[in-house]
């Protein structure tokens, strides 16, 4: 829902880092799987209950979720015939996809173990995301073949709905910041995934008639 405001905001700053970066051994690609690896990394340490260690990492995973795009862009301008911007959005949307999927299991083992919380609200939020994935990806796949793409500057057609990617790092956040209330926070995060889901569903098929 905030997500175009909030990256029209942070798209200075991100270019500036991108810039200080921009070195050959640094690579768009090297950054994804850098986050994927701190990513990852954030669920093991909400595994283990080690709550601010887990929210330090999984801040710097999404700061290089969006820089390796800020990079490839500034190496696409540079030379537009280059198809590392195509592959490396696949690999970007793959990785988001593994730690999106392990913070949250991560989280839910930490709440589990420490604070007694209940795995059904952790695994709808699992499948909250599954439906949302699905119906996003889909409807990129078919806007591709059809012309009907939606172009934001990323990689995919993004059906925007209530949550997005800056609500997601938030309540991820959230969870990490107060453990102890993680199984409350993910009963309404499901209901709000859930919905976008629904939103996406109705907006794609009619976008696509």
């Amino acid at each position: 829902m905030i997500d175009l405001p909030l990256r029209r905001a942070m798209a200075r700053p991100l270019a500036r880092m991108a810039a200080v970066i921009d070195v050959p051994l640094v690579t768009p690609d090297r950054l994804t799987m850098a986050g994927l690896v701190i990513g990852v990394s954030s669920a093991g340490l909400a595994a283990a209950q080690w709550w601010w260690l887990a929210l330090v990492a999984w801040l710097i995973s999404r700061v290089l979720d969006g820089l390796d795009g800020e990079l490839a862009r500034r190496r696409r301008a540079r030379s537009p015939q280059s198809t590392v911007s195509e592959a490396g959005g696949f690999l970007d949307i793959t990785a988001d996809f593994v730690v999106y999927g392990t913070t949250v299991v991560g989280v839910a083992i930490g709440a589990s173990n420490g604070f007694g919380a209940p795995w059904w609200p952790f695994l709808a939020v699992l499948l909250a995301y599954y439906l949302n994935g699905a119906t996003f990806l889909a409807y990129s796949s078919i806007a591709e073949r059809t012309g009907r793409q939606i172009d934001d500057g990323r990689s995919l057609s993004f059906l925007g709905r209530v949550a997005e990617g800056a609500e997601t790092i938030a309540v991820h956040s959230a969870w990490l910041i107060v453990p102890f209330f993680a199984w409350q926070i993910a009963v309404g995060w499901a209901a709000v995934v859930f919905i976008s889901a629904l939103q996406r569903m109705a907006s794609g098929y009619r976008l696509l008639r």
